[in-house]
């Protein structure tokens, strides 16, 4: 990763400085360079990345109203070299430190002012006008997931919106906002990003009770609350893989919660085909 991060500053000219901050199991390395922010992430694989016209950061630039508050996107390459793929990302640096650096949920009050919140909002309503690119959390995949990690059956249809996909504490700054990750933007169940983060608050009711309170007219719908059952079968697989088991158990209870069952325990957190 340290040569591949090397060789995306020669591509883009740039002479990064400061830590690295490694991301998720050191597949990701970011580095300031003045007021750019250099980011490569890597995968196994023998060809360079290729992605549809929308999808991920470079999608969101094209795509995503600039009301919407992220970093702006300056350049991307992407490569394959010794069995692995990268792609690199030059982005606006942004200094406001995020709401959790470590870790997806929260365990105390970020104390984050009201003008915080409703900005966040305002993102989600203007970014579900928008055009989105991928489909993220796949029919298929609820067809399986809905009863094996959930313990109900699957539902016939998902409503979507455009939404950013993975919206926890993580990729959220404090005051100013700004909502960092944009790879897996684009078609998402309705509720799927306010589940998301009401999961990721779980550890603090406060916080859990503010994101009901601010997307109520998501989350209160028949199509939210489906979204969000996609969000907390995701979070479950995610336990079920060894992620956030001290949130195992509030999952479980909010999911009983909304379906009157109470998830079982999955044997394997891979699904089984739905062939």
């Amino acid at each position: 990763m340290e040569a591949a991060f090397a060789e995306a500053a020669r591509r883009f000219a740039i002479t990064p400085a400061g830590p690295p901050a490694w991301g998720w199991q050191g597949c990701t390395l970011g580095r300031r360079a003045g007021d750019r922010w250099l980011r490569v992430a890597s995968g196994k694989g023998t060809r360079p990345p290729e992605r549809r016209q929308g999808e991920g950061a470079a999608g969101a630039e094209e795509l995503v109203p600039a009301d919407v508050p992220r970093p702006r996107l300056h350049g991307t390459h992407g490569w394959a070299a010794g069995g692995y793929v990268y792609e690199a990302e030059l982005a606006d640096c942004i200094t406001t430190p995020v709401v959790s650096p470590h870790r997806c949920d929260i365990a105390e009050d970020p104390r984050l002012p009201e003008q915080w919140w409703a900005d966040l909002r305002r993102g989600f309503d203007v970014l579900a006008k928008a055009s989105g690119g991928r489909t993220t959390v796949r029919d298929s995949w609820a067809a399986a997931a809905f009863p094996y990690f959930l313990g109900i059956p699957a539902p016939e249809t998902l409503e979507r919106t455009t939404g950013h996909g993975d919206l926890q504490w993580a990729n959220l700054t404090g005051h100013p906002l700004v909502i960092l990750d944009w790879e897996r933007w684009g078609r998402v169940p309705v509720g799927f990003d306010a589940g998301t983060l009401h999961a990721a608050s779980l550890g603090v009711p406060v916080i859990a009770a503010k994101v009901r309170d601010v997307f109520s007219d998501v989350l209160g719908t028949g199509a939210g609350r489906v979204g969000e059952l996609c969000a907390l079968a995701e979070m479950l697989q995610a336990v079920a893989r060894g992620f956030y088991p001290h949130l195992a158990s509030a999952l479980a209870d909010r999911a009983e919660e909304l379906t009157g069952t109470r998830p079982p325990q999955a044997p394997s957190p891979e699904l089984p085909s739905t062939s």
